[in-house]
């Protein structure tokens, strides 16, 4: 018999490891497979299902733009465009809005951005960090140092170059007149849930006042309310010139955004980058309804419950302290750096019926969605307790 993972190996190429479960359907915090089986889902879509599945006001969106309009070229103003860019601002204090289908473009459009912005300037160079992850286009590429996904790609864009992350030194001594933007993530992603250090911030605020250069903040994983406020930057005195959005933002559909301060808003003209799908109006009204929601108790619940998450995580450290050695992380982004390889955590949660991944091999990232119940949090500790305690280490 033919089944569905037989056809996926024979018509789709092989650029992910599947999970060995047949999903049929969401509902709330919840996947549910064709055999009925319910699985808590902490593994939120990689982020992007921040309110869970079938959230009824995202439905009520989709469904009404649907029946408007699917699609207008980008040469018509589009209202379901110039709501969520409004609202975007508002909530955000940036300027203005470019609108594009995913994470890795909005960087993309960033790099673009600094590269046209700089070229009058005299600065030719973008600084990232080391473990951080900003898409797999040449320029992502480019801002990374991972071998997992540089390797057979090269060669990269000139200009670019990756220090220590945290590292106040080397960033006071590599930055300079020539200078153009520094890239990073408040809270490293697939770095292992690693938090910027507040000293650090600090330190590179000081040092693009003197210098003169931008700051581009990827919050495509850490926005939209995942770590309790709408940017993971207002955590800190960052005041970053760019952010780039994406993941959660649609509601399940894909959507980016890019969001500028007014020094920047001329630096592209009409024909200077565009996108044919980018700002979706079925997916620019998904996000309204996503950010009404998060305005509505649901980025408040984010706080709250990342920090009974985080609690009870810390629990957890204090009685495997063999098995863990660090929590880390804010409010709906959590991870557990344990001591060692932690695939078997994985696996021993997938067959008990929750989803979680990890990344680093050693760090189990949650990312639940942020509409979880006291109850929920209570259930995946339960999973990670029973995990933990049947964890056998290597002798």
């Amino acid at each position: 018999m033919t089944t569905l993972f037989d056809r996926d190996r024979a018509s789709i190429l092989n650029t992910y490891s599947r999970l060995p479960i047949e999903i049929q359907r969401g509902e709330g915090v919840y996947l549910i497979d064709t055999d009925g089986r319910r699985y808590l889902d902490f593994f939120g879509g990689l982020a992007v299902n921040s309110l869970g599945y079938g959230y009824p006001s995202v439905l009520q969106a989709v469904l009404k733009q649907i029946n408007a309009y699917m699609h207008l070229s980008n040469l018509f103003p589009q209202l379901p465009q110039i709501e969520l860019a409004e609202r975007l601002c508002a909530r955000s204090g940036f300027d203005k809005v470019y609108f594009a289908n995913s994470g890795a473009e909005t960087m993309e459009a960033a790099f673009k951005l600094v590269r046209r912005w700089s070229a009058t300037r005299g600065k030719n160079e973008i600084i990232a960090f080391s473990d951080a992850f900003h898409g797999r286009t040449m320029a992502g590429l480019s801002m990374m140092d991972s071998i997992k996904y540089r390797e057979g790609y090269g060669p990269f864009l000139e200009g670019c170059r990756t220090l220590p992350y945290n590292d106040t030194k080397a960033l006071r001594d590599a930055v300079g007149t020539k200078t153009a933007a520094v890239v990073l993530e408040c809270i490293q992603g697939e770095g292992g849930v690693m938090p910027l250090d507040p000293a650090f911030a600090a330190e590179l605020v000081a040092l693009r006042d003197h210098f003169g250069f931008l700051i581009i903040d990827d919050e495509i994983q850490t926005g939209m309310g995942r770590t309790g406020k709408f940017l993971a930057a207002e955590h800190y005195d960052l005041s970053p010139d760019i952010v780039t959005l994406a993941k959660s933002l649609g509601g399940g559909l894909p959507l980016g955004a890019v969001l500028v301060r007014d020094a920047l808003a001329d630096v592209f003209g009409p024909g200077g980058h565009g996108s044919t799908f980018g700002g979706n109006p079925v997916a620019c009204a998904a996000g309204i309804a996503v950010i009404d929601a998060l305005e509505t108790g649901v980025m408040e619940n984010a706080r709250l419950s990342g920090a009974q998450l985080h609690m009870g995580l810390l629990d957890l450290k204090t009685q495997f302290p063999m098995h863990i050695s660090d929590i880390r992380g804010r409010g709906c982004m959590q991870g557990i750096v344990c001591t060692q390889p932690a695939r078997p955590v994985l696996e021993h949660c997938l067959r008990n019926g929750f989803l979680v991944n990890v990344t680093r091999d050693r760090v189990i990232r949650l990312l639940p969605p942020l509409i979880i119940t006291e109850q929920n949090i209570e259930t995946a500790l339960m999973h990670l307790r029973n995990a933990f305690a049947d964890w056998q280490l290597p002798v």
